[in-house]
């Protein structure tokens, strides 16, 4: 639902804050008033199509922003997919428009494109009107009225998944057959890579291990210089070295502890450093030795790391790249050596799929013929109600390939006279009957429609006296399950308000401005009655404002 409406600097609003609330929201005010104005803020809200001239004179920006509450469901699977959420049950949408034709777009505080305000508010709110009966000129869209009266989204799901199946097998059979073309030619390609990386044996971490060891032997005489001159100091070359000088110290250290028990515990450490200085200038020669045992080495990594370097070039930067590659490689070698079989399986497979999918589509064939034939019944009734009895309503079902939707191609068409040919909704229905027909539409969908936010701009267009309490009496119907927000220059629609706001224009200081307020009992009698008899609002006109709105609290209102 649609909270409230904050509108900065577009057209003649300079500032202005509309609460809405639930049930049936009436707008009123005088031609030119700025009535317009405010759907087309809502409609930048919605993402669609905004000029630049919408921008008050004189002004670089212009803003608007809407809270939504108790958004359906499709809203919130919309927000999630694409990152964003609601904040405490809240939904705030804002969007700027500049002079330099820049948008700024916001979603809950965070950046949003356009396309996306887009996206969210296919599912936020329904405008119908004069120019904005977009759903009824999109035939793709009627397929859903149908669905939706018939409540066959448990079905539709179904066929939707074995759709998508039969989709990814006939795709994954038709790469295949495309293949045959040059199948020998891609098993001899084939063959050689994972003949090559086979014999290859690449190790994950070797190329790490061998750098590392290239390093070290790069080093090597360095660091053999450097382990001679140690097991030099250690062991001696021609002077005394470091272990038998040790050696000295610990049998002189041994005399003190065998006189004087104090000195044991000094003996021992230093006996335990000299066998730990010893086995150490075993190790060192150890490593000396070894440091020579393969002189070749070096050359051998040079040539495996130029391998490998080669392998990784071809197949992936990484050792767990080329191995993957060896993987996938080797299964589509083994495909391709089994053509034939794994082409009759994948048919098989396909053809089943198809099979299935087929049959659910049939199912919802069926459904949606049987509930076409339920919704032109019971919109027609709604349509006559609205004084449009001689407009007939033919839901025209065509059979197409299978796509997302199933098989079948549906669109609306409507007949204005008794003896016509039914045609397009777009190519007969005026701007006014557009929207009487879709406020039919949405009387007859009201408990299954998920679209919380309904708008009709001027439905009255065209009518007045009992068919404008009429189009009021289904207003206020479908509004006992939505919010419904009416633009209308009808007192019988008014007073059947549950919020009544009354805009108007005023020049203050040679600029115009336009004001928006919610009227109380008595604003409400007198815009009433502004409308029943124009500027010179009268005793009369007064009296029959109030008999309007008393007669509408009696009927429950």
């Amino acid at each position: 639902m649609l909270n409230s409406l904050y509108i900065e600097n577009i057209a003649v609003i300079e500032k202005t804050n509309i609460d809405l609330y639930a049930g049936l929201n009436i707008l009123t005010g005088e031609t030119g008033a700025g009535k317009s104005i405010v759907i087309d803020a809502i409609n930048a809200i919605l993402g669609r199509r905004t000029g630049r001239d919408i921008i008050r004179n004189g002004e670089d920006t212009a803003t608007v922003f809407a809270t939504f509450s108790d958004v359906n469901e499709a809203v919130v699977a919309t927000l999630t997919d694409n990152g964003y959420q609601l904040e405490d049950g809240q939904l705030v949408v804002s969007r700027t428009l500049s002079l330099s034709g820049k948008n700024v777009c916001r979603v809950n505080g965070r950046p949003a494109t356009v396309s996306f305000l887009r996206e969210l508010g296919l599912n936020l709110i329904n405008i119908h009107g004069q120019h904005e009966s977009y759903e009824l000129f999109s035939p793709e869209t009627h397929i859903t009225y149908i669905d939706n009266l018939a409540d066959d989204a448990e079905l539709l799901a179904r066929y939707r998944e074995a759709f998508r199946e039969y989709g990814r097998l006939k795709k994954q059979l038709n790469d295949f057959r495309a293949s045959e073309t040059n199948r020998e030619q891609r098993i001899d390609i084939l063959s050689y890579q994972v003949s090559e990386l086979d014999d290859a044996a690449v190790e994950i971490g070797e190329t790490e291990a061998l750098t590392e060891e290239r390093r070290v032997l790069m080093n090597a005489g360095k660091i053999t210089e450097a382990l001679h001159k140690t097991k030099a100091y250690l062991e001696g070359e021609g002077v005394t070295g470091a272990i038998d000088i040790l050696d000295d110290a610990v049998t002189a250290l041994q005399k003190a502890s065998d006189l004087n028990p104090e000195y044991e515990r000094l003996f021992n450490r230093l006996n335990d450093l000299y066998y730990e200085i010893r086995d150490t200038g075993n190790e060192i020669s150890d490593a000396i030795d070894e440091s020579e045992e393969n002189p070749y080495r070096l050359e051998e990594i040079e040539q495996r790391l130029d391998l490998l370097n080669k392998l990784s070039r071809k197949y992936g930067h990484t050792e767990e790249e080329m191995l993957e590659f060896l993987s996938d490689a080797r299964a589509e070698l083994e495909r391709l050596l089994k053509y034939d079989e794994n082409v009759s399986e994948l048919e098989a497979e396909c053809e089943k799929a198809f099979e299935k999918a087929q049959s659910l589509a049939d199912e919802l064939t069926r459904v949606r013929e049987a509930t076409a034939r339920d919704f032109e019944k019971k919109v027609k009734a709604e349509m006559s109600f609205l004084d449009m009895p001689r407009v007939e309503l033919i839901v025209s079902r065509e059979k197409c390939a299978l796509n997302r939707d199933g098989q079948d191609s549906i669109e609306l068409l409507i007949s204005a006279n008794p003896g016509e040919a039914p045609k397009p909704v777009a190519k007969i229905a005026s701007g006014g009957e557009l929207s009487r027909m879709m406020l039919a539409i949405k009387t007859v969908l009201a408990n299954t429609d998920m679209i919380d936010t309904l708008i009709f701009d001027e439905v009255d267009t065209g009518i007045s006296g009992s068919a404008a309490q009429k189009v009021g009496l289904k207003l206020k119907e479908v509004s006992a399950s939505r919010q419904v927000i009416c633009v209308t220059h009808q007192a019988q629609i008014a007073a059947l308000a549950d919020s009544h706001f009354l805009i108007s224009k005023n020049i203050r200081d040679d600029r115009t401005y336009t004001d928006i307020k919610l009227l109380d009992y008595e604003g409400r009698t007198r815009e009433l009655a502004r409308i029943i008899d124009g500027v010179e609002v009268t005793d009369t006109a007064l009296a029959h404002a109030r008999k309007l709105m008393n007669y509408n609290d009696t009927q429950g209102k």
